[in-house]
């Protein structure tokens, strides 16, 4: 640990900060220099359990493309939540990787129950952490660089087209706005960063209140991390990425936009070369494999799997 923060703040330009060690499910940083064999990694220590796995939400975000787009995932690069049985044995390899949610390296646990969204409304805005709601409910924040898609993944995920509103203009998110699911949790829509169009006054007060809201918001289960699978990687989303884990803030990386496919001849990558690309790119910092999820808004691929994912991680939080 001594290693990464000597080095790892001279090769991203950030900050420490200290961090309590209770978080819910934090990844752990790892030598910053890249492994040399990934897959000799040990998984986290894991409470053993049976496993219920839910059925699928329902069949409407089904990407045809995807089963073949994305290849076989190596056992050490699932994410296996806490009180999931790993098999130990190579014959059930075949039985775990049955149970990954599609489109991602998140395997599923017992935990992973009443995921659908029935009700969903807007509480308020908030610009402080302690202004935000204060009845205790567990939250998942989503947060990305303006123009990431937020917005209409929040809406994908409640099923209404107007709950967050979409703007043309990054950086229209100025605030912490809360959304309540069910009575019963809240998705948060966090400012954008990366906006190079802001005030550098206002860019500044956005980085600050976010980042006091993930070091001290106590009811924060984890942050989705949205990231632009259209496009090649962004210097500063593995900033971002690397700040949450060096904090020990919980995790989960959403690549958005995963169905804008551009021709090979003009030079551009398919999204599933990006997401293995940012993947590669992070992995030599962690100790073990952050969770991540291929989305789209478009296709709602990946929307029932996110909810999946939220539900495991809420329903385990709220037992502990």
């Amino acid at each position: 640990m001594v290693v990464v923060q000597s080095l790892l703040p001279r090769i991203l330009h950030l900050p420490i900060l200290p961090r309590p060690t209770n978080a819910l499910f934090f990844l752990r940083l790892s030598n910053p220099k890249p492994a040399l064999n990934p897959s000799s990694r040990p998984f986290s220590t894991l409470l053993r359990s049976t496993l219920v796995a839910p059925p699928s939400l329902d069949e409407d975000a089904d990407d045809p493309l995807l089963a073949a787009a994305v290849p076989h995932i190596p056992a050490d690069r699932l994410f296996v939540p806490p009180e999931t049985d790993f098999p130990a044995g190579d014959g059930d390899a075949t039985s775990l990787s049955a149970r990954v949610l599609k489109g991602s390296n998140i395997v599923l646990s017992k935990y992973a129950r009443d995921a659908q969204v029935v009700q969903a409304e807007f509480v308020k805005s908030s610009v402080r952490t302690e202004d935000c709601p204060s009845d205790g409910l567990p939250e998942f924040a989503l947060v990305g660089r303006s123009n990431v898609g937020k917005s209409s993944l929040l809406n994908s995920l409640v099923r209404r087209k107007r709950l967050a509103l979409i703007s043309k203009k990054p950086g229209k998110t100025q605030c912490i706005n809360h959304f309540r699911i069910n009575d019963s949790w809240y998705l948060v829509d966090l400012p954008g960063y990366g906006y190079a169009s802001a005030p550098q006054e206002l860019r500044t007060d956005w980085d600050k209140f976010t980042k006091n809201y993930f070091l001290n918001r106590s009811t924060l289960v984890g942050v989705f991390l949205l990231i632009d699978a259209s496009i090649p990687v962004k210097k500063i989303d593995l900033e971002y990425a690397s700040w949450l884990g060096q904090n020990q803030v919980p995790m989960t990386l959403v690549f958005t936009k995963c169905d804008k496919r551009k021709k090979k001849k003009n030079g551009g990558k398919r999204p599933e070369e990006n997401v293995q690309d940012f993947q590669e790119l992070i992995r030599g910092f962690f100790e073990t494999a952050p969770p991540w999820i291929m989305t789209s808004s478009v296709t709602n691929l990946g929307r029932d799997e996110v909810l999946l994912h939220m539900a495991q991680l809420r329903n385990y939080w709220l037992k502990h």
